[in-house]
């Protein structure tokens, strides 16, 4: 703000702009309410709900049968919620997300279920491990599919990481944008530029974290794509920023392009521009 330029700039201004920006905001809708299930079609409606403002992309949470249904029965809801959902919006991107919730061996065999919807990226399948990864890499190879393995959200360990993708075992990196940090990330993206690995900040927790992840993108060459949190923020006008296609339009604005809103800046003194 002191020298009144955009924050991606700052970074170096290197990545590019619009940025793609997926919804992070399809979970296990399915299964709500407990007594009275809604179903498939919970999860359609949130897609709905999210290609209405913008979104051309939706990551799904898989691994219902790791905690929430029977194995089996979690594994075959897995497989149809994610056929439904490609079979409702053909032209989407998709990505699925297991938070560590199967095995290597669960994971080859749901990609292998869903092998014809053209999955972007599978993420944190398993705790990361060299074999489980390797088991992984060898049925994408053999199978032929262009789909991503991305890790790093979840208790992250820097050195361990960048071991993976020297191996060549991962493809998308996903450290936390506030827990790990705008400078974290400008330090570690030369090498993995150098390892032929992307960046995409974690971002869910609040709208805000995917503003400045947008940042990141914009700034730092690397970023694949950019985790969106649907939503507001109460006393926080983010209105330069726009969603539209799948893209994520990052203002030139000084700082991080917000500002204030008037009742809250009044409230606490403030003037509305920040």
């Amino acid at each position: 703000m002191i020298l009144g330029k955009p924050v991606h700039a700052l970074l170096g201004g290197d990545g590019d702009r619009p940025v793609t920006c997926y919804s992070g905001a399809i979970y296990f809708d399915d299964l709500d309410p407990v007594d009275v299930p809604r179903g498939i079609a919970a999860v359609l409606a949130n897609c709905a709900s999210d290609w209405a403002v913008g979104y051309r992309a939706f990551k799904l949470k898989i691994g219902r049968g790791f905690r929430w249904m029977d194995a089996e029965a979690g594994f075959a809801r897995d497989v149809e919620v994610t056929r439904a959902v490609r079979d409702a919006y053909p032209d989407a991107r998709l990505l699925v997300d297991a938070n560590n919730g199967y095995t290597p061996a669960e994971t080859v065999r749901y990609l292998r279920a869903v092998s014809d919807c053209d999955l972007f990226w599978v993420e944190e399948p398993f705790h990361e491990d060299a074999a489980g990864l390797t088991l992984l890499r060898e049925y994408l190879a053999s199978s032929g599919s262009r789909t991503l393995v991305a890790d790093g959200e979840y208790q992250p360990d820097e050195r361990q990481l960048l071991d993976l993708a020297e191996q060549g075992l991962l493809d998308v990196l996903l450290m936390d944008v506030v827990s790990y940090g705008l400078t974290a990330w400008r330090r570690i993206m030369p090498t993995l530029r150098e390892l032929d690995v992307a960046a995409s900040p974690h971002a869910w927790g609040m709208p805000l974290k995917m503003l400045y992840a947008a940042n990141i993108a914009a700034g730092l060459e690397g970023v694949i794509t950019v985790e969106g949190v649907p939503g507001a923020t109460e006393g926080v006008d983010a209105g330069a920023y726009s969603l539209a296609e799948g893209s994520l339009d990052v203002p030139d604005l000084p700082g991080f392009g917000l500002t204030l809103t008037a009742s809250v800046a009044e409230a606490d003194g403030f003037t509305p521009t920040l």
